[in-house]
């Protein structure tokens, strides 16, 4: 899959992540334990991987020409 994310965009998804992940942990709602696991896991995938499949869908890059 083609990068699409750059290094700051990385970084904002990998903390909003973690953050996500640890707000996982503290609620006691069911369905927001799965609204905040999947906002984690999709932010901390991405942002890891550097490959986000919805900028692919809509041909967004943040990726400066470099960074490739």
């Amino acid at each position: 899959m083609e990068k699409t994310v750059g290094s700051v965009d990385r970084a904002i998804r990998i903390i909003l992540g973690i953050v996500f992940l640890i707000i996982f942990f503290l609620v006691s709602s069911t369905v927001l334990k799965i609204i905040f696991a999947v906002l984690g896991i999709v932010g901390v995938v991405t942002g890891a991987t550097g490959s986000c499949p919805f900028y692919n869908l809509l041909r967004i890059k943040t990726i400066k020409p470099k960074e490739k």
